[in-house]
Parts: structure tokens; C-alpha cells; sequence
């Protein structure tokens, strides 16, 4: 990766790849070897256990070792730490197809004035095959940015980039590798649906039966049938399943805190 930035034209302009982790030596070398790219990779560490800062060093990335602030805090610090002004902002989950590699590779030598913004299309594979439908592709997601104009935000755990200035998007694809297996789904559905029912309480938000009872299977409809989640077989209803528990368990958890005293 050092001879490829060396050799770079100096009209250029220089890009930093963001990624937060938390034992993510699964993926954390993948992720960094299709950032290529990138004039610089730096990974913030939420104190791994598993080695994954090591990897990422090993790889060539600039490691950062920070105790998790939170989803948007964690990213925003990523940001506030590159050394560029422009940056890619990834998960460690996730890998630049070469299409999409090719796309930021040619903005980054555009003469014209570029876009504040780019949006990239995010593809998740999801227990042995990429899933086309049900609102998971094209999954549209604002993640290279100039950090002079845009930064982190949203609620945690849910985060996304605001940019003031226009937005574009990117051909090629982000490819997702989000879940192990079912369990994995479920046990990441566990975490955010508690920290959202904590949130929640903390805010005063009342329970709502109506919601509890409801909105769960408006989301299955939404997903399956409508955003056509059948098309992809069991999977797709496996997916839209799981966005249903999601909004359940989320209703769930607040009466359970609310009802407890929690």
C-alpha cells in the first residue's frame, strides 16, 4: 500500500478510510486490503480482545485504541482523527467491490468541483447468498464525505452522515457480510433493541400496546410484500421475520424497563 501512495499523482486529492471494531479479526484484514485506495486506513479500536488491532497494524492501517463511546461518537472520532479531509467511512464487515474501488479512484481525480457527498449501495450477503430485495438492495448509504461539511449523527445505535452541499451516487457496490448465522442475527437484535429501550425510557417515552401488538407484523408486510422480500425464498422471509422481532423486541424491552422500575 506504501509504494501505491508514493507513486499517486500530487494533483490528487488524499482520502482516508475510517473503520471502528470491536473483535473484528473475522474480517478486519479483508476490509482493509479492498480499501486500497485509500491513502490512509485508520482503524479505531474499541479494545479488541481477539487481536483485531494487531491485524489491522499488520495490514498496514493506523490504529487508534479507544474505549466504545458509541456508535456516533466512535465514527466521529474516526473522522475527527484522519488525516485527510476527505473520508470513507466503512465497517469492518464490509468490503469496496472493485467496481466501486474504480469509481472512487477516478473522483479523486476529477477536476471538476466534487460533490460534498457520496452515496454507496450496500449489498448484504446473508446465510449463503446476496439478498436483492425486501429493502436490504440497493441499501443506500452516505459514507465518503469531505469532513469540512458533513459529520456523524443520529442515535445511537442507528448513525448516519449529514452533509451540507450536494450529495451523489457511486456505481459499484459495498458488500455486507453483516451476520454469521441466525444466531448471530438474533444476539445483534438483542444488543440494539437494548440500547434503544434504554434510551427510550431514559427520554420518558410511554410503552404502547397498539405499537407492541401492530407494528411488528406492518413490518413483515412492508418487507416481504411490498418491497417484494419473497423473491429471495426463505431468506427473504427470514429477513423480514427478523425486521418484525426487531420492532417487537424494541416495544417489548420499553414495557419490560417501564414495568420494572428499570
Amino acid at each position: 500500500m506504501t509504494d501505491d501512495v508514493a507513486s499517486r499523482p500530487e494533483r490528487r486529492r488524499r482520502l482516508s478510510a475510517c473503520i471502528i471494531t470491536r473483535n473484528e479479526a473475522r474480517h478486519i484484514e479483508a476490509c482493509i486490503r479492498s480499501l486500497s485506495f485509500a491513502d490512509e486506513v485508520l482503524v479505531v479500536d474499541s479494545l479488541s480482545g481477539d487481536g483485531t488491532a494487531a491485524l489491522a497494524r499488520a495490514a498496514g492501517a493506523r490504529v487508534i485504541e479507544q474505549e466504545f463511546l458509541g456508535h456516533v461518537r466512535q465514527k466521529q472520532l474516526a473522522v475527527d482523527s484522519a488525516s485527510h479531509d476527505l473520508v470513507f467511512c466503512v465497517d469492518a464487515d464490509e468490503r469496496a467491490s472493485s467496481e466501486l474501488a474504480a469509481a472512487i479512484e477516478r473522483l479523486l481525480t476529477r477536476e471538476d468541483e466534487p460533490a460534498r457527498g457520496y452515496e454507496v449501495a450496500r449489498h448484504t450477503f446473508y446465510l449463503g447468498r446476496f439478498i436483492d430485495h425486501g429493502g436490504w438492495w440497493p441499501e443506500w448509504r452516505l459514507r465518503l464525505f469531505d469532513r469540512r461539511h458533513g459529520a456523524w449523527s443520529g442515535v445511537d445505535p442507528h448513525d448516519h452522515v449529514r452533509v451540507e452541499g450536494r450529495v451523489e451516487r457511486l456505481p459499484g457496490e459495498l458488500v455486507h457480510y453483516n451476520y454469521r448465522d441466525l444466531s448471530h442475527h438474533v444476539a445483534k437484535i438483542d444488543a440494539y433493541t437494548s440500547i434503544i429501550a434504554e434510551r427510550r425510557v431514559a427520554a420518558g417515552e410511554p410503552f404502547s400496546l397498539l405499537k407492541l401488538v401492530f407494528w411488528p407484523p406492518a413490518r413483515f408486510f412492508r418487507m416481504y410484500v411490498l418491497r417484494g422480500g419473497f423473491r429471495d425464498g426463505l431468506r427473504g422471509f427470514l429477513v423480514a421475520w427478523m425486521g418484525a422481532f426487531y420492532v417487537f423486541m424494541k416495544y417489548a424491552k420499553l414495557w419490560e424497563r417501564r414495568s420494572s422500575g428499570r
